[in-house]
């Protein structure tokens, strides 16, 4: 997976190199929450690590038939998975269309998991978010 299939709207004096690999939307993101965010790089990272964090709390409630907080956190998780689609550059090719089809998958899983009470979805979600960000942290060599 390379970090050129996204991009970045503005520039950061700081962070250079990668400033045009990601959303800017993202970062925002994390800068109106007050997190200090070491690199674009790291942004991505803790997106799908995100992901699989809301995930498990989505399968906790669903367990519990908390039906609030399972759309809560199922909610979330698509929220994070819509962003990661929107920053994609699908001028990059071949990988950032397959990972804009990925990332439309997951958020249909993660819907038919809450319409079907299915949280073997949210697993197969949670597996491939836990793949990606194997693959990311390889490819970045981001520290973790």
């Amino acid at each position: 997976m390379s970090t050129d299939i996204y991009t970045m709207n503005e520039s950061n004096d700081n962070n250079k190199k990668g400033s045009n690999m990601y959303g800017n939307v993202a970062h925002n993101i994390y800068a109106e929450n007050n997190i200090g965010i070491e690199s674009p790089a790291k942004l991505i990272e803790m997106l799908y690590e995100g992901v699989l964090r809301f995930n498990a709390q989505a399968k906790k409630a669903m367990k519990d038939g908390n039906v609030e907080k399972r759309v809560y956190w199922t909610n979330r998780s698509i929220a994070i998975i819509t962003e990661l689609v929107a920053i994609l550059d699908l001028s990059q090719g071949r990988v950032a269309n397959y990972l804009q089809g990925l990332y439309g998958y997951q958020i249909q899983l993660l819907t038919t998991s809450g319409i079907k009470k299915d949280a073997t979805k949210i697993d197969e979600v949670s597996k491939v978010f836990k793949a990606l960000l194997d693959a990311w942290r390889e490819t970045t060599n981001v520290a973790h």
